[in-house]
């Protein structure tokens, strides 16, 4: 799930993971990136960023547009919409989630200005399963990202952004293959509570 540049989104699919879908809540650098790299993808827009935007209704579009795809794991990437506990039913504990910042510090939207104003000399990136609450869940891994004398928010955020593309995709694949053991360990109900094979 991605809502901008679609860099990591391109380190994941190079990384041979198995993608069926990329969906976006916004036209995006990102979409053009799926198509160039032939994986299927949807815009499911959200068309209001007001007070009348109705979070439960496009929640549901989305989880329509994710099953109709068949995924059974979600990895978001920067994607910009706070969705409704709907998406928590129906992926709970198979959506993982790439975050410019060491969490618990710095979550939110604005982790990379927040961290240089704060005046941090190490930020960095985690990867975590997502929880109800945003940037919240069990932390998968975590790499530190020096903080240097004249960075900006661009030259720390791509510096950030080196490491996700490295770290994300190795944590998504541990995450599958800890998820396919436990589905071999545990028979069929197993299998069916592991659930992530294909984000």
């Amino acid at each position: 799930m991605v809502s901008g540049s679609g860099t990591i989104l391109r380190a994941i699919v190079q990384a041979h993971l198995p993608v069926v879908v990329v969906v976006a809540d916004r036209p995006c650098a990102a979409l053009g990136i799926a198509e160039e790299l032939g994986v299927p993808a949807e815009l499911v827009e959200r068309t209001s960023f007001g007070a009348d935007f109705d979070r439960e209704a496009y929640t549901h579009l989305i989880v329509d547009a994710l099953k109709r795809h068949e995924v059974e794991m979600v990895a978001m990437s920067g994607f910009g919409t706070i969705l409704s506990p709907a998406m928590q039913a129906a992926y709970g504990g198979r959506m993982l989630n790439t975050h410019p910042a060491l969490l618990p510090a710095f979550k939110g939207w604005h982790a990379v200005e927040e961290a240089l104003a704060y005046g941090v000399k190490v930020t960095g990136c985690t990867v975590h399963v997502a929880a109800l609450d945003v940037d919240t869940g069990p932390i998968l891994a975590q790499e530190p990202v020096p903080v240097l004398p004249g960075d900006t928010v661009e030259t720390l955020h791509e510096r950030i952004k080196a490491v996700e593309r490295r770290l994300y995709p190795a944590t998504i694949r541990a995450f599958i293959e800890r998820a396919e053991r436990a589905g071999e360990a545990g028979g069929a109900e197993g299998a069916g509570e592991a659930g992530g094979a294909r984000p």
